[in-house]
């Protein structure tokens, strides 16, 4: 029985992937001590927390079988538009631009939700074209100008720095999203529905779910999720320019890839999420401390991408030809 248990725990993404942490720690902080200092530690955490709270928003939409691109330029548009307020009227404080932030993600996201779910166009195609509208808009915008970090209100930039209990706010936001979308994910009935769209869309329709309301839902998630990312990037590294975020919606899919998430949909969790955060924040910190120059910084990243969703591709075979077998035996 203990060994069952065991090989059970084990068999789990996430215990994986903390198995793995441990395993990629040893020989850094053998090499490099201070990796695992207190102050390293907090530089990990809060370079993962938007990592993470984008990834959070992507996890939906993968979960209902779809995909958001789109996430990284939501992230440049809000944040500039942020920026472009505060700039405009540095008396705004922090708290109302995060909500300035969402607001925007939320209707960014509300037009790909309805481009899918009524429009039908497929995610991907979706979300390529929205790719681009939104960072050209972002562009249009600022009239390609940055934002500096003098032309902000010291209060903005300082916001996320700003600690509570000897946590950063930063953290305590991401903290906050990842507690709320746990909960909604696995205790309410469209968390529920949303597993049971991406696992079998014609079953679900069968018992009364709403796909297209669904497809919407998971969008809006990911754009306002995104929208308050775009807030506090801003506000972290001091500056809104067009460029930001470019690529981000990669780490977003990575992080989800990591954690266990079914790129077909219909099979994840928010923990698991969270620890392929985790693990591509501790990755990205790690390279340079073994003197990995960026362009193999690029490689081992996209190589972590491809490990992970071979591995999750032999693990779905290994459970349907299971499954099969069961029927067949019954």
């Amino acid at each position: 029985m203990p060994g069952n248990t065991i090989k059970k725990i084990l068999a789990r993404r996430e215990a994986a992937l903390v198995i793995l942490l441990v395993i990629l720690l040893i020989p850094i902080t053998i090499r490099s001590p201070q990796f695992i200092s207190a102050r390293n530690i907090s530089t990990i955490l809060n370079d993962m927390a938007i990592l993470a709270i984008v990834a959070i928003g992507e996890f939906f939409v993968i979960l209902s079988n779809g995909i958001d691109l789109s996430v990284g330029s939501v992230i440049a548009f809000t944040g500039m538009a942020c920026g472009l307020i505060n700039e405009a009227n540095q008396a705004i404080g922090a708290v109302p631009l995060l909500f300035v932030g969402m607001g925007i993600g939320l209707m960014m996201g509300l037009l790909n939700g309805v481009l899918v779910a009524y429009g039908k166009i497929p995610p991907i195609i979706t979300t390529l074209g929205t790719v681009n509208i939104y960072r050209g808009l972002t562009f249009l915008l600022s009239g390609n100008q940055w934002v500096t970090a003098h032309e902000l209100a010291p209060s903005y930039i300082a916001f996320p720095r700003v600690t509570f209990l000897g946590v950063s706010l930063l953290l305590w936001i991401a903290f906050l999203v990842i507690v709320i979308f746990y909960y909604f994910s696995r205790f309410t009935r469209t968390g529920r529905e949303i597993y049971a769209i991406g696992g079998n869309p014609t079953a679900a329709k069968f018992v009364g779910v709403n796909e297209s309301r669904i497809r919407v839902v998971v969008f809006v998630i990911s754009g306002t999720l995104s929208g308050l990312a775009g807030a506090l990037w801003t506000a972290r590294y001091a500056s809104a320019v067009n460029e930001m975020a470019t690529g981000f919606e990669m780490q977003a899919v990575a992080a989800c890839v990591l954690g266990g998430v079914n790129f077909a949909g219909g099979a994840g969790a928010i923990t698991g999420v969270v620890l392929g955060t985790l693990f591509l924040g501790v990755v990205t910190n790690a390279l340079p401390v073994v003197y990995l120059s960026v362009f193999w910084q690029t490689f081992v990243q996209g190589l972590i991408i491809l490990v992970a969703l071979t591995l999750n591709t032999l693990s779905d075979r290994r459970k349907h030809a299971k499954l099969l077998a069961q029927r067949r035996a019954s």
